[in-house]
């Protein structure tokens, strides 16, 4: 274990200091912090934006959250998310909050996937039902109005592993084509390795909480050589043929290492990669909620992208 080099940026501090005191997840927190995290009210919502839920009938059945902006009839692009919480925590519903900006702003349909969580489900369970909603996503776009040639994959976190080994999984599967991949703080290498992630003062994700997270993902493959490149993607030893990338990650960020490598790693493969470091940011730094220069300037910069991948 060690220190960061890196400076806590001062308006984060601020605002992580209005915050209830982080907790590490493990097998005597995770209820508690379940029920904590459910417990968050979300803001209100506009009635500018339609929103449905759906369930694939997969094998089991997978949830979709759907936001589409109202009164809109052409197909629109499509963002297909993948929701954080270190695998353990987290619901598709919270992203009703990011889509309420994106769906009008963007003029985009954004779907959420409700995926299982570890340790009760490991791996490839949680996997496969983001496949499996992806897959259904791609199957009923003209029917749900949205443009089968520009949907994307979003992952946030834990959800941002998720998010990579979909599209490795779609890749070396062939039966879908992601426009583009979005990865915020991606969780992406269990092996916990890398300087970064022996980092004990960074806020709001510790190595203790991202042990306990990959340890319930993997189940008995835990720390052995043969947990898969799906499910932890830094091992995945070609990353070529993945759609265009954006990654974005804090200096201050347990994950920063994997992350850096990672977008190192595709733009060596000839992935067309952005990617986006924030000198002074932990992991979640750009929550909605937190109005610190820092984490406007990372939500303007992935909004900004987007555009982007929806105007090609």
């Amino acid at each position: 274990m060690g220190k960061s080099p890196q400076v806590l940026d001062e308006e984060v501090a601020e605002f992580l200091a209005t915050l209830p005191p982080s907790q590490d997840l493990s097998p005597d927190t995770l209820a508690a912090i379940r029920l904590a995290r459910a417990a968050i009210p979300l803001p209100p919502l506009s009635n500018r934006v339609e929103r449905t839920t759906v369930v694939v009938p997969a094998d089991p059945p997978v949830t979709l959250r759907i936001s589409r902006p109202t009164g809109t009839a052409v197909p629109l692009p499509g963002i297909y998310s993948i929701h954080g919480g270190g695998f353990v925590n987290g619901t598709a519903f919270r992203d009703d909050v990011r889509f309420d900006d994106w769906s009008r702003s963007l003029a985009c349909v954004g779907v959420s996937v409700d995926y299982r969580l570890a340790p009760e489900t490991p791996f490839p369970g949680p996997l496969e039902d983001c496949y499996a909603g992806l897959e259904w996503l791609f199957a009923h776009a003209e029917e749900l109005g949205v443009d089968p040639e520009r949907i994307g994959l979003l992952g946030v976190s834990a959800g941002g592993g998720l998010a990579a080994g979909t599209a490795l999984l779609a890749r070396d599967r062939g039966e879908l084509t992601p426009a583009f991949l979005m990865l915020q703080s991606p969780m992406l290498d269990d092996r916990q390795v890398t300087e970064s992630s022996q980092w004990e003062d960074v806020p709001t994700w510790s190595p203790i909480s991202n042990a306990f997270g990959w340890r319930s993902y993997l189940g008995d493959a835990y720390g052995t050589d043969e947990v898969s490149a799906y499910a932890a993607p830094s091992r995945a030893g070609d990353v070529s043929g993945l759609p265009p990338t954006y990654i974005a990650v804090g200096s201050l960020d347990c994950f920063h290492d994997e992350d850096v490598d990672f977008a190192t790693r595709l733009t060596r493969a000839g992935v067309p990669t952005d990617l986006h470091v924030y000198a002074g940011a932990p992991h979640a730094f750009d929550l909605p909620e937190c109005e610190a220069s820092v984490a406007v300037r990372a939500r303007r910069d992935s909004f900004d992208w987007l555009a982007r991948q929806f105007s090609r």
